[in-house]
């Protein structure tokens, strides 16, 4: 059996159980009291058996990961507590991540790979704007239209509105204020870097399950500027376990997970999201460990998490909260009665006296079984807490194995492409017939006024009726005279 030390009791060393990690996780716990570099602990332990890991680094902290760190005398009176006999400083493989492009490997999707149902909660969407775009990559999928970037979007939603009359009696009525809603909001997405996220290369998922020098490569996504844009930062991770699951394989149970994927600031996604989308992520949580992926929640409180998927994380790592008000309270007694019980241990009170570096942890054993709460002092990383230098950063961000596959981006032929030409093909079909025909068409054309002809023509009445008024009054007076 494979195990992952976390820390170490009294009684003893806890570790996570290999077999069990891809039962999913959380670790939770206010801020400043050490989710950080719990989860740096656990990303290393993976790491080191092997096991590739997903996080986003949403503070810049985690980077140190690709570092060694260094021992003091603090680090070596915890490693002599817990009782670690190997504990050296060494770096982790890690790969950097940006969906910017600029501080490391470009990520990028397309939007037919985005699917309408994220790209309406990217785009925060009403339901009608949103059945909407559904018709949109309907319509698209049916006329061989790809859509790759927001410059194919945006060119699909423009031909909605023109063709806006054929396409109701095809899909009922398609409102214009819907579709220019959607394009309104299309351009404030460009306006936040989404031109630069949806494009080609695609990114392969495959290429985040990687090993070197047979330890699992630790893909870091920058989130320093992501997470001032939370409707993208959340949007992109549920894209990325959609397409985790859809691609993978079935495993069954194995010794070790495939994948292990850390959901910082995980209350983010559950406080905007809409139900739908909650829905899916619950199904996903379920069904996606027979994939062979583990996923772990990091977040305040095990409050911010809906039942359905709390119910879900297996292994949990509570670091302290602080019950200063009465909401505060019910956060903490909500955290204690997730944990299996220990009669040696008062959960609830010893949540808010835990000091940082400690946790209440509760892993599941080779039977699948929650093990009683213990309240554990976290082993120390052995790698760099806190962020690594810009020129590590930058020699890491160099030595990519996958720039030539991502740096430079592709635009083929799609739906922009398409599109135009199809308006160029109406104009050239124009132009070639005979002369009653465009003028019948120009007659037809000529039925919709400007606003500068619709008040020339009510000008021109108004003035004929007053002249009438007036030729009627003069005809009256000359008949009473006669």
């Amino acid at each position: 059996m494979q195990q992952l030390l976390i820390g170490g009791t009294e009684q003893g060393q806890i570790a996570l159980n290999g077999a069990m990690a891809n039962r999913h996780g959380l670790i939770a716990g206010a801020t400043g009291t050490g989710k950080t570099v719990t989860l740096q602990v656990l990303a290393e332990g993976f790491s080191r058996l092997g096991v590739p890991v997903f996080t986003a680094d949403v503070k810049g902290d985690l980077s140190g990961i690709a570092v060694a760190g260094n021992s003091n005398d603090k680090i070596q009176e915890r490693v002599q507590r817990i009782g670690i006999t190997d504990w050296a400083a060494e770096a982790r493989p890690a790969r950097l991540w940006d969906l910017y492009g600029r501080t490391g490997q470009a990520v990028r999707t397309t939007v037919a790979d985005m699917g309408p149902a994220l790209l309406s909660n990217l785009l925060e969407l009403n339901e009608v704007q949103s059945g909407v775009l559904h018709i949109a990559f309907d319509y698209a999928e049916s006329e061989d239209l790809p859509l790759l970037d927001l410059k194919d979007m945006e060119s699909l939603l423009n031909w909605m509105v023109e063709q806006r009359k054929p396409l109701s009696e095809r899909y009922g009525t398609l409102s214009s204020q819907s579709l220019g809603a959607i394009l309104r909001r299309l351009l404030v997405l460009k306006s936040q870097g989404g031109d630069v996220f949806f494009g080609e290369p695609a990114l392969d998922i495959m290429d985040l399950i990687q090993q070197q020098n047979g330890q699992g490569v630790v893909n870091l996504l920058d989130g320093r500027e992501l997470i001032l844009q939370p409707r993208l930062y959340t949007t992109f991770l549920l894209w990325l376990l959609a397409e985790l699951f859809e691609r993978l394989p079935e495993r069954g149970d194995q010794p070790l997970p495939l994948l292990v994927f850390f959901f910082d600031e995980a209350h983010l996604l559950f406080d905007s999201a809409p139900k739908a989308l909650l829905e899916k992520l619950e199904q996903t949580v379920r069904l996606i460990r027979s994939k062979g992926v583990g996923i772990y929640f990091v977040t305040q409180s095990p409050s911010d998490i809906p039942d359905s998927v709390l119910g879900q994380l297996g292994n949990r790592v509570q670091h302290a909260l602080r019950a200063y008000t009465p909401k505060d309270q019910k956060a903490v007694k909500v955290a204690a009665q997730t944990f299996r019980a220990n009669p040696d241990l008062d959960t609830a009170r010893v949540i808010t006296e835990l000091g940082v570096g400690e946790a209440l942890v509760s892993v599941l054993d080779d039977q699948g079984i929650p093990t009683p709460v213990e309240r554990t002092l976290v082993a120390p990383p052995r790698s760099r807490i806190g962020p690594a230098d810009e020129e590590a950063l930058a020699q890491l961000k160099a030595a990519s194995p996958l720039a030539a596959k991502y740096d430079q981006t592709e635009d083929r032929d799609s739906a922009h492409e398409r599109l135009q030409a199809r308006r160029q093909q109406q104009k050239e079909a124009e132009l070639a017939k005979p002369e009653p025909e465009k003028k019948a068409s120009m007659k037809r054309t000529s039925g919709r006024q400007s606003a500068g002809e619709a008040f020339t023509k009510s000008l021109l009445r108004t003035l004929a009726t007053q002249l009438g008024r007036v030729l009627v009054r003069v005809l009256e007076r000359f008949l009473k005279r006669r």
